[in-house]
């Protein structure tokens, strides 16, 4: 990187006047703001203060009420930041605006903090470095498009509202060829802002199409998963579209995934460990004990990867996600999906996370699960065939995902093997926030409700 001070010059050179920066909160929202040249200067290699009320409300911008880590009773300080030099974006639609992520630290301005949740991933991957392994990430998103602006969706009340093209068209080429801009402009929009789309089509539904980010090492990989979730939002805005990541917006349809794609690399070779020529699918040993660690705490580690009330209307039989801990080789209806390659293609597919969840704590999650199964040196048991859903009932108990927050949150908390990955403050923080998730959400009178109850009972 070029010296900071070379940089500023740089900048007033080509007329910019400011810079953009964003942090991602516990539900994987991004908040930020704009900052003048001359604050940028000043802090741009040392920390600054950002108030910590982001990491402590919800994506309504309602403070927690059980937190300990922050709360009325610590009264909102300011928590530090630093500025990732390297992450810097020149934002198209704002005639070259850079912009940067930003990332929480803790009190010393330097160690990693605690809570937030791209300093918990980097506390994997040092663990994943100290066993000599580099992770390899690829997330996969599916989004609903909808002929429909912020304000017309409320005005509606969520109900009623018009998809970008009619039907159930998966892979359409029609669809694509009738929105042939569009396409081509979300993926240049993509490639411009640095998380290139390896692939973009429909998928099945009205309006859904499904983004596949190329593959990044784990930490690239999941800072381009946040900024494509929250500007794909924003491309679609300005052009008087919205597009949701929703697990679930409607019953009458597919759930939204996001499914994320992982192999390991070896830092001393190079090659992928989880490759070997002489297994029946290319599975090394070291491969196995991968899937078997995500199996073992996929269960105890749910509620970071499905962490919505919402997650859990994706999580049924039959609608394309898993409803049990099972593996299974190139098999689209297991939650681990084993795909047999070369060196370079060997690969886990985890499929059992919804597009609603933060991409820094799926990744710490699964990588985490996966490396304590080569710690552990956990043994795998034969794959899945055929429909997993026919044989979800003759799984483990253990095995056998919780079909709500209340309990995924309940098994997180209780979980030793998160508190030794990711630490009690986060643990506690996080299940705080989750539990307060629940109870907003028992506050609610839904639609249900009131066509079930109003005039029968």
């Amino acid at each position: 990187m070029i010296p900071i001070e070379e940089k500023i010059s740089q900048y007033r050179e080509s007329g910019i006047q400011r810079v953009k920066l964003g942090v991602t909160d516990i539900d994987g929202v991004l908040r930020g703001k704009y900052i003048s040249l001359e604050k940028f200067a000043a802090i741009a290699d040392v920390t600054s203060g950002f108030c910590d009320c982001v990491l402590g409300w919800d994506v309504d911008d309602q403070l927690y009420d059980n937190a300990t880590y922050t709360g009325w009773h610590t009264a909102y300080p300011d928590v530090l930041y630093r500025i990732d030099l390297g992450s810097e974006r020149r934002l198209q639609d704002e005639n070259g605006t850079p912009y940067f992520i930003g990332e929480f630290v803790d009190a010393d301005g330097d160690s990693l903090h605690p809570i937030c949740p791209r300093s918990r991933l980097k506390s994997v991957l040092a663990e994943a470095e100290k066993m000599g392994f580099g992770v390899n990430l690829a997330f996969e998103y599916e989004f609903f498009v909808f002929d429909e602006t912020p304000h017309s969706i409320r005005e509606k009340n969520y109900q009623n509202l018009k998809p970008l093209s009619p039907g159930n068209f998966g892979y359409s080429v029609l669809r694509t060829n009738t929105h042939s801009d569009l396409f081509h402009a979300l993926m240049d929009y993509c490639i411009a802002h640095d998380f290139p789309l390896e692939g973009l089509h429909c998928e099945t539904g009205p309006g859904v199409w499904e983004g596949a980010l190329a593959v990044d090492s784990a930490m690239n990989a999941a800072d381009k998963a946040a900024l494509f979730k929250t500007f794909v939002k924003g491309f679609f805005q300005k052009r008087d579209l919205i597009a949701t990541f929703m697990a679930k917006w409607s019953m009458d349809y597919p759930g939204q995934s996001g499914h994320c794609h992982q192999s390991l690399v070896d830092l001393n070779s190079g090659a992928n460990p989880f490759y070997d020529d002489t297994d029946r699918w290319h599975m090394s040993d070291v491969q196995k004990q991968y899937v078997a660690g995500q199996q073992k705490y996929m269960k105890s580690f749910l509620a970071m990867t499905s962490p919505t009330i919402n997650s859990y209307t994706r999580l049924v039989k039959g609608a394309w996600a898993p409803t049990a801990a099972t593996w299974g080789v190139e098999n689209r209806t297991a939650a681990l999906r084993v795909i047999p390659g070369s060196d370079k293609s060997q690969r886990v597919e985890f499929r059992v996370g919804s597009a609603d969840a933060n991409p820094y704590l799926v990744a710490s999650a699964i990588v985490a699960a996966g490396l304590q199964g080569i710690k552990d040196k956990l043994t795998l048991g034969e794959p899945v065939k055929g429909n997993a859903y026919a044989v979800q009932d003759e799984q483990p108990e253990a095995w056998q995902l919780p079909g709500n927050l209340r309990d995924a949150n309940r098994f997180f908390t209780q979980s030793e093997t998160a508190r030794d990955w990711f630490g009690d403050v986060f643990v506690d923080h996080f299940s705080a926030s989750r539990d307060w998730e629940v109870r907003e959400y028992e506050k609610t009178v839904t639609d249900w409700q009131l066509k079930r109850y109003f005039e029968v009972i």
